[in-house]
């Protein structure tokens, strides 16, 4: 009688096992088919969203778009520089008012003979002489700056072995401009005068004023230091 029994049970067991077994079954492959669906739509919606990025790769046209401002903006410092050489030209305008054409000759630069007494040259001062003395060949277009810088700039007070004397040697002056007005040359000067005496002080002045005219072709000549005449500059010496 017990076999029967246990026959039961176990009969009523294996339907509790089939009827779990019917409720978790189904929803297993479930999930199987679900996974699978979004692999299509995924593969099916890749290629055509892949199709409208490309058209949106397009857009990166406006970035060549932006870049051509870029270009002008480019433009108008190279346009900026362009103004400049206009100003820079009249500062070349001056030379070309001289009217005179390059060239290449000797400078004549005085000196003195002291205790001559007009006999070399032309008489000055302590019963001097002026004395004419020339240089190597030098390029000018005004022959007065370099002949006038080139007496200042000699710091020696004999000339070689000429006798002649240079009672400028001394002084710390620099040639600023010169003009000629009809057969007047005028000279500006700056610095200072450093003479060894009173007879210096005629021999100085005839020095700058007859270089100046046989620079210019003057017949005349007028010496301004630092503004001021050169007699009452040399006045206080």
């Amino acid at each position: 009688m017990t076999k029967p029994r246990l026959t039961a049970f176990s009969v009523l067991g294996l339907t509790g096992l089939l009827v779990l077994t019917g409720c978790f079954g189904p929803p297993a492959p479930g999930p199987a088919t679900s996974s699978a669906a979004p692999g299509p739509t995924a593969g099916s919606t890749s290629p055509g969203t892949t199709a409208s990025p490309t058209t949106t790769a397009a857009p990166t046209s406006p970035a060549t778009t932006s870049a051509a401002p870029t270009a002008p903006a480019s433009a108008p410092p190279s346009s900026a520089p362009a103004s400049p050489p206009p100003t820079q030209e009249p500062t070349q305008e001056p030379a070309p008012t001289t009217g005179l054409p390059e060239q290449v000759a000797p400078l004549t630069i005085y000196y003195v003979a002291v205790g001559d007494n007009g006999v070399s040259g032309p008489r000055i001062g302590c019963g001097d002489s002026l004395v004419a003395t020339t240089t190597a060949p030098v390029r000018f277009t005004d022959q007065v700056g370099p002949s006038v810088g080139t007496l200042l700039a000699n710091k020696s007070r004999d000339v070689g072995m000429s006798g002649l004397v240079n009672v400028l040697y001394q002084s710390n002056l620099s040639y600023v401009a010169g003009e000629l007005d009809g057969s007047t040359i005028t000279i500006w000067l700056t610095g200072q005068f450093m003479l060894g005496g009173v007879c210096d002080v005629p021999r100085a002045k005839a020095q700058l004023e007859y270089t100046a005219m046989a620079a210019s072709g003057a017949t005349s000549a007028q010496v301004f230091v630092n503004g001021r005449p050169i007699d009452e500059v040399l006045s206080l010496k």
